[in-house]
């Protein structure tokens, strides 16, 4: 059961890590075309900017859990990586429960708090395009979700890891 667990997350993290990967396109075609008007044709667009940092929002946070479910997040391996296999996943399972988790459960509850907050009030940006907020605060929370999610994957697979029999002592 937890390997289905941990691998059908890390499925849907890599294909929604892939897919915002693709955001870059749209946010490379609005930046050309922003700079175009602006420098071209003296006639900047009053939405450019904000849909360039929409779009690269969506795709950083849409990224976390694809960075997480690939080791690709700053981390200090220094010590880590002269550790065995099995004592290695024992200092993820602690550093996950001592200092991730709290850290991101906290921000998974407080970037729903917030979207919920925007949907509730309708919330606009306060520019003179004023586009709505709440659908952008709305995939931060799923972001974060996702990350956290991924975390879960990753504590099953270290405790699978301690679990197992094997006795490798892979550095």
């Amino acid at each position: 059961m937890s390997h289905t667990f941990d691998n059908m997350i890390s499925q849907i993290n890599e294909k929604i890590g892939r897919v915002g990967a693709l955001l870059i396109l749209p946010m490379i075609g609005v930046i050309i075309y922003e700079v175009a008007m602006r420098y071209i044709f003296a006639a900047p667009t009053s939405w450019g900017f904000e849909v360039t940092t929409f779009i690269y929002g969506v795709h950083y946070i849409l990224g976390i859990s694809y960075t997480q479910l690939h080791k690709g997040h700053v981390s200090i391996d220094i010590f880590e990586a002269r550790l065995p296999t099995k004592k290695r996943a024992v200092l993820s399972i602690i550093t996950s429960l001592l200092i991730f988790f709290p850290t991101f459960t906290c921000m998974t509850f407080f970037s729903w708090s917030y979207a919920l907050d925007s949907w509730r009030n309708w919330e606009h940006l306060s520019t003179s395009w004023a586009p709505p907020i709440y659908p952008f605060k709305t995939l931060m929370a799923i972001g974060f979700s996702l990350l956290l999610i991924q975390m879960i994957a990753k504590l099953i697979q270290d405790w699978n890891t301690v679990i197992s029999k094997s006795e490798e002592n892979q550095s």
